[in-house]
């Protein structure tokens, strides 16, 4: 597929890879350490879906799969799971903003707060917003000359990958209120969201199947593109599952305690 620039030589990767980990992990354990010192002990499961959201994301841009993603449409597409499903589900679930909320002092808890309400974050973490970002920029990078242009320049590469995440993470935060979140959108909107952004994303990979870009091998693209299809069901089902979850939970009627 290409065989241009890349992030370290093979080979080489592993203390850039740890080194990633321990600075991504670093503040997030000690925001742990700190609100268990005032507020009930943070739950281990929280921090083991940072801990592999981290590592999702870290195996994604540098060791041998992120290697390999330049030359082979196939590990491109398990990067684009990594990094914009995978450890976006995880890093979500994880409740980093709920976390740093607990850390903060009252002042600077209520200026996130008040950043979090700001009328560019909250139309940015709109569901619908959020979608059309996600599934839009896919079709962007897949159906023009952006796939070849990120391939031939690093800068553009790292520019790529990082919206990729971000509006991932968006996607997903805007659907499944694991944290706290600067709106409340009813479950039927967002489930009707959720069915037009995996129908999208369904789309897209049948149509690189069908037409894949330039440059790609009939089967490299076709196993690349299935790779896409189904991999991303993976995902999406956690997704669904949670997003069902917290609907039931919202509706089912409480236990009035015995007299």
């Amino acid at each position: 597929m290409h065989n241009t620039h890349s992030l370290q030589e093979s080979g080489s990767f592993l203390p850039l890879f740890l080194a990633i980990i321990f600075l991504a992990t670093l503040p997030y354990v000690a925001a742990v350490l700190s609100s268990n010192r005032h507020y009930r002990k943070w739950p281990a499961y929280r921090i083991i879906f940072w801990w592999l959201g981290v590592i999702s994301a870290a195996a994604a841009l540098v060791g041998p799969l992120a290697e390999q993603a330049h030359g082979d449409f196939r590990m491109h597409m398990a990067v684009h799971l990594l990094l914009g499903m995978l450890a976006p589900l995880l890093i979500a679930s994880s409740c980093p903003l709920t976390l740093l909320l607990r850390t903060l002092n009252t002042a600077a808890a209520r200026r996130v707060t008040a950043l979090l309400k700001s009328w560019p974050l909250r139309f940015l973490s709109h569901p619908a917003t959020a979608a059309t970002l996600n599934i839009g920029g896919l079709y962007a990078l897949y159906m023009t000359g952006l796939f070849h242009l990120m391939h031939d320049s690093a800068l553009f590469y790292a520019l790529v990958h990082l919206h990729i995440f971000l509006v991932g993470y968006l996607l997903t935060v805007s659907l499944v209120y694991f944290d706290v979140t600067p709106h409340r959108h009813g479950y039927l909107y967002r489930s009707i969201v959720l069915i037009f952004a995996l129908a999208g994303h369904k789309v897209l990979a049948k149509l690189l199947y069908a037409n894949p870009p330039a440059g790609l091998s009939r089967a490299e693209a076709e196993a690349g593109a299935m790779l896409m299809y189904y991999g991303g069901d993976v995902v999406d089902a956690f997704l669904i599952f949670f997003l069902c979850y917290h609907w039931y939970k919202s509706t089912a009627p409480r236990r009035i305690p015995a007299a």
